[in-house]
């Protein structure tokens, strides 16, 4: 691992208490590109981009106020292994995000972080491009 253990800050995620209301900010109000929307797992997530940087992504199954820094990483196992040998602990993980694989955790202050390697970096916006997937939330 390098002397900066990640790599570049991909998103940041959201908390949202009324998906509708935020999805309509982000988009109408903030005038955000909708990159993607699902609704999958029990879960409504959509990608935003408002900006230069990462993306945003609003989730309604996280409690507002929430905003996580999710980073990518070359390589996710060795990353974790050197990581954990400086004393980290993760809180979750691994766990599947459309991306690949990702672990969450907290700093000493308790702010939460997340750390995933970028296996299907289209995956995504591929499959909100899809006529057919099931799970894609127009607007």
């Amino acid at each position: 691992m390098s002397s900066i253990p990640f790599n570049k800050l991909m998103y940041l995620y959201i908390g949202t208490s009324d998906f509708e209301s935020d999805l309509n900010y982000y988009k109408s109000v903030l005038g955000g590109k909708l990159h993607w929307a699902f609704d999958r797992f029990g879960a409504k997530v959509a990608a935003f981009e408002i900006g230069e940087g990462p993306l945003i992504l609003i989730a309604d199954h996280l409690t507002p106020p929430t905003c996580m820094p999710i980073y990518e990483v070359k390589d996710l196992d060795s990353t974790v292994m050197e990581l954990r040998n400086r004393g980290w602990k993760e809180e979750s993980g691994p766990i599947g995000i459309p991306n690949g694989p990702c672990y969450t955790f907290k700093d000493i202050s308790g702010n939460s972080y997340g750390i995933f390697e970028n296996k299907r970096p289209t995956v995504a916006v591929d499959s909100y491009r899809d006529n057919d997937n099931e799970y894609r939330i127009m607007k």
